[in-house]
């Protein structure tokens, strides 16, 4: 297991993160203050440090200027804020990567891995990463880097966002995924209870895929809770 120090301050996005690190041999160490983010490095002596920006008693810039004379593993940005000018400083300042809150949890999982292997810390060998980059359930294949989609061997055109919301429901295959969860992952905001942008999201990427919209066997509604991609359906 790699242990990630995530220095964030908003408690749920810690959870979520964490918990889908975890489902890939990283274990998530929270500290939800920039004050104390360096004692607890010395303290965990973690493989990686994961820094919001914006955090109590001291900004993630402030911490990764201090932070980098005294350690040797990656420092990585994890925040909201898309500016160019934050982006530079932050690299300057000597972080490893500049990551968007709003990615989605697999390119997150393979940005990490990607500074975990530069600094000859993976320990799992490299095929191990490759259902970060490719997943196949029964005749649905869908690669990420090249952000394709093939089913029964034809290439199925999506948009952007389609790709990303079936990405993210084919990573948890079998598991239902919640609004509030969709939402936080791919639209880095919380659920309102009343936006429906979602169930339109699903009902076009059904009609793409080729399953029922009345009667869905590959991408279920399931009632009061949110979507489950079928993972024995594609066959």
């Amino acid at each position: 297991m790699y242990r990630i120090l995530f220095v964030e301050d908003d408690a749920e996005m810690g959870q979520l993160i964490g918990d889908w690190l975890a489902r890939h041999d990283m274990t998530v160490l929270l500290e939800p203050r920039g004050d104390q983010a360096l004692a607890r490095v010395a303290a965990e002596a973690p493989d990686l440090v994961l820094l919001d920006i914006m955090l109590p008693g001291m900004d993630g810039l402030s911490v990764c200027r201090a932070l980098r004379p005294q350690f040797a593993g990656p420092i990585v940005m994890l925040t909201s804020l898309d500016s160019d000018m934050n982006q530079v400083l932050g690299l300057e300042l000597g972080a490893d990567d500049y990551i968007l809150k709003t990615t989605p949890p697999p390119v997150l999982l393979a940005r990490l891995r990607v500074q975990l292997r530069q600094r000859g810390l993976m320990r799992e060998p490299l095929p191990s990463a490759l259902p970060a980059n490719r997943l196949s359930l029964g005749q649905l294949v869908i690669d990420l880097p090249s952000r394709s989609v093939r089913l029964s061997g034809r290439e199925v055109s999506l948009s952007t966002a389609e790709f990303d919301l079936l990405w993210q429901l084919a990573s948890h295959a079998g598991e239902i995924l919640g609004r509030e969860q969709l939402f936080r992952a791919l639209r880095g905001r919380d659920y309102d209870g009343l936006d429906r942008s979602m169930d339109v999201a699903i009902s076009r990427l059904r009609r793409k895929l080729g399953d029922s919209a009345e009667t869905p066997t590959r991408i279920k509604t399931v009632r009061q809770k949110g979507y489950l991609l079928v993972a024995e359906a594609w066959d």
